[in-house]
């Protein structure tokens, strides 16, 4: 016997089709439009902490691990473009051995993420792969930063910036699975671009209001960072650890 019935399509729309009445029915769970956008804001929320951590590394590595930045790989071009100009050896070794870090760092996360798919779920489960692979590079970091403390050896701050820098490599990638156009939580000038441009074009602030809070995250973790690296030394990589262990918490929720 042939009867119709509903079925649900990609484009969220029902059609109506012919299936046998012996046949088993199968249903898939989709994601409703409400809960997608839901999730869609949960995992904004996640970039912007992991923004947050950020601007709290890069706070931490320009005042206290030899004037580079652990992300922002464009001012380290741009300092290791100064220490030639300068003939400075120690800045063009500090800021050339982020870049590296950085690059090595963005490797390893694609590996482990791989490339974005066109049936991924909001948040693919790879991604928490390669924050937990972050978060071990952390861990790491707290360890040697916590011994070499007393000491402040120049040789061990270098391995501390490059430690961070392939951290924040490993987030670049992991962010880069989303598959988003503009989204990141780590190259942000074209996130600026994007929301000057958008408020000369007087667009909705409901678009512009995600740019913004991903700006406004890193500059507070970066005052963070600062005030941190120079009153409480001791509790630097904490602004590094406790945001990633939280994303990596919350991300569980949010992989509909």
């Amino acid at each position: 016997m042939i009867r119709p019935a509903k079925v649900y399509t990609k484009n969220n729309f029902w059609r109506t089709a012919t299936v046998s009445s012996t046949a088993p029915r199968v249903t898939r769970p989709r994601v409703a439009p409400r809960d997608d956008d839901r999730l869609l804001r949960r995992r904004h929320a996640l970039v912007v902490l992991l923004t947050f951590l950020t601007g709290s590394a890069d706070a931490v590595g320009f005042l206290s691990l030899g004037g580079a930045f652990s992300s922002v790989m464009t001012g380290n071009m741009v300092l290791l473009g100064l220490s030639a100009g300068r003939g400075d050896a120690d800045l063009a070794l500090t800021s050339g051995c982020a870049i590296v870090s950085f690059i090595l760092g963005v490797l390893a996360g694609a590996r482990v993420v791989g490339s974005a798919q066109p049936d991924d779920p909001v948040w693919p489960r790879r991604v928490t792969w390669a924050l937990v692979l972050e978060l071990l590079v952390f861990v790491v970091f707290l360890v040697v930063w916590v011994v070499d403390l007393p000491t402040h050896s120049g040789r061990v701050d270098l391995a501390l910036l490059m430690l961070s820098a392939t951290a924040l490599g490993v987030q670049s990638s992991a962010i880069q699975r989303f598959g988003v156009p503009g989204l990141s939580s780590t190259y942000l000038t074209g996130t600026l671009t994007s929301l000057i441009a958008g408020v000369a074009a007087r667009s909705p602030w409901g678009g512009l209001r995600p740019k913004a809070q991903v700006l406004l995250a890193l500059m507070t973790g970066a005052a963070a960072g600062a005030l941190v690296a120079l009153h409480l030394p001791l509790a630097a990589p904490a602004l590094l650890i406790v945001p990633l262990v939280l994303v990596i918490a919350l991300s569980t929720r949010i992989r509909a």
